[in-house]
């Protein structure tokens, strides 16, 4: 393969990657159960909504009613937002209580890494 370095200008703009390169297939099945636990627009609210709240942290009580859910489908959105690893739930008395996970920032970082263009510079 011909190093990155000796392509002619042209070729170099066409063949560039996009990104800042190419995913292993742990980091790629990880950053997809980001992805996925995204896709939904009601987890993507949840996460908004316990981020928003005060200390970071909001009880499963809190969650229903802003998106219009009732507690069982709450709760099988938050299963799958902390199975991605996006939110830690504590379980205090009857209620559970979710956060944002300390690893969270870090996968968000990482999907904006994944599929950000990488940096040009100039001809």
């Amino acid at each position: 393969m011909t190093p990155r370095a000796a392509l002619p200008l042209a070729m170099e703009a066409c063949c560039s990657p996009a990104t800042g390169g190419v995913l292993d297939a742990d980091a790629a099945a990880a950053l997809a159960r980001v992805f996925k636990a995204l896709g939904d627009p009601t987890r993507v609210r949840l996460v908004s909504l316990i981020a928003a709240s005060d200390g970071a942290e909001a009880c499963i009580c809190d969650l229903t009613e802003p998106v219009g859910l009732s507690q069982p489908t709450v709760s099988h959105h938050m299963k799958l937002l902390t199975e991605a690893g996006l939110v830690e739930r504590e379980q205090r008395g009857k209620w559970a209580y979710y956060r944002i996970a300390s690893g969270a920032p870090g996968a968000l970082a990482a999907i904006t890494s994944a599929i950000a263009p990488i940096e040009t510079k100039p001809h």
